[in-house]
């Protein structure tokens, strides 16, 4: 198992580029499932996540060929099994997203009951219910989801009673191959569900209110779609995470390879706390703050401000003036962070789902531990403006959903170091 070791206090600065969001990524490389021939996917993350999934649709039968690092091109013309098992599926939650391509295609499918970061319950019962709206026939059998739909699924209106962005995705791809009109109500509106969307539209289905929180699919009746080729869209959370980067430093910063629309909220509250963000293009640049105010933030679904990048922000919020204030409505367990940047000095109080953050904290290295992904990256930010060296261990969480991090924190100036740890 690695480590990362990370001197804090340095100078830092220049450009980093983003990759492609896993968080899109992930839905298109399920959405493969529903093609003829071949559906070919450009701009992909090199992280964790995805090999996990392009390994499961191997396991299925999926024909893969890599181009190179960052493009792949998939058959789901010889399928061999539709069964998700448990040793592929229990390494992340989105494994649920084949759910919905293998029900409607294939009209069966067995599912392991998903694993991924422990922040708390994200409950896979919106998706079966859903799915039995659509006329399928659902057993929860020795951890498995156990579906058939023999006649295949019906359009059908599906109204969330909570906004839930693999759910809509998965409705998405279920709702493109049915027979009939599906109605999504409260559908997530993030930019991964927009490309999932606009991905589908491309390959011939029709799908009204895009963007929206109201989605109209008009299924095409259970015939396979057509050859498609598609970029991956900027990762958005990657983006903000070197944006705090920029400002827990406070230090000018380059962002390349960005769509600065879906950064607005992140780029929003660190305007409020007194940094300068320009942009042109892809391109966007984070300037110092003459003073770092205190902030208040409640994480919420897009464009709101994103559940992802509250641990970010925590960390930056220990180098501000006063106490930030900060309320996850979103995960019940996703302040796991906070008795780690305790350990580096950070002054934190939690009272159920608010957290204070004192500002003006002079943090200290020492080890620590990662307990999600993004989580990982708040200690990183933390590392920055510590006093000498922090290890930040079980750092697997990271590589889940950040291209070459080492690399690129090197890039612009981080003494990082990937290490192993002793006796293992």
């Amino acid at each position: 198992m690695d480590y990362l070791k990370i001197l804090g206090r340095q100078n830092i600065g220049g450009s980093v580029s983003i990759g492609g969001a896993k968080n899109s990524a992930l839905p298109v490389l399920a959405s493969a499932l529903l093609y003829e021939d071949f559906l070919e996917i450009g701009n992909l993350p090199d992280v964790a996540d995805v090999k996990t999934l392009v390994r499961l649709l191997e396991y299925l039968g999926c024909g893969v060929e890599w181009k190179n690092e960052h493009q792949i091109k998939i058959s789901a013309q010889r399928l061999v099994h539709t069964k998700a098992t448990y040793d592929i599926v229990r390494k992340m939650r989105a494994s649920i997203l084949v759910l919905g391509p293998l029900l409607s295609r294939f009209r069966k499918c067995e599912v392991s009951l998903p694993g991924g970061c422990a922040i708390g319950a994200r409950p896979v019962d919106l998706h079966i219910k859903a799915m039995e709206k659509m006329g399928a026939e659902i057993l929860i059998e020795n951890g498995y989801i156990v579906a058939k739909a023999p006649q295949g699924l019906r359009g059908a209106h599906i109204s969330f009673d909570k906004i839930t962005v693999t759910g809509t995705e998965n409705v998405l791809m279920a709702a493109a191959l049915a027979k009939g009109e599906t109605k999504i109500t409260n559908a997530a509106k993030e930019p991964e569900v927009v490309q999932l969307c606009r991905l589908l539209e491309q390959s011939g289905i029709k799908i009204d209110g895009i963007g929206t929180d109201t989605l109209v699919v008009y299924g095409n009746g259970g015939e396979p779609l057509k050859n498609a080729q598609v970029d991956i869209i900027p990762d958005r959370i990657e983006a903000g995470t070197y944006m705090c980067i920029g400002a827990i430093m406070n230090t000018p910063l380059c962002i390349e390879n960005v769509i600065p629309e879906h950064l607005q909220s992140i780029s929003d509250k660190l305007e409020e706390i007194g940094f300068t963000i320009n942009t042109r293009d892809n391109i966007l640049e984070i300037l110092p703050a003459k003073k770092m105010q205190a902030f208040e933030i409640i994480t919420t679904e897009y464009p709101g401000f994103p559940t992802d990048m509250q641990a970010q922000f925590m960390a930056l919020a220990t180098q501000c003036d006063g106490t930030s204030v900060i309320e996850e409505r979103l995960f019940e367990n996703r302040f796991m962070h906070v008795s780690e940047l305790q350990r580096l000095g950070a002054h934190i109080s939690l009272k159920g789902k608010v957290a204070q953050v004192k500002g003006g904290e002079n943090l200290r290295g020492a080890d620590v531990m990662a307990t999600d992904l993004r989580a990982s990256s708040a200690l990183i930010l933390a590392a920055l403006v510590a006093d000498g060296y922090t290890q930040i261990h079980r750092i697997y969480h990271l590589d889940r959903g950040y291209e070459k991090i080492q690399e690129k924190l090197s890039k612009i100036g981080v003494k990082v170091e990937r290490l192993k740890e002793w006796g293992r």
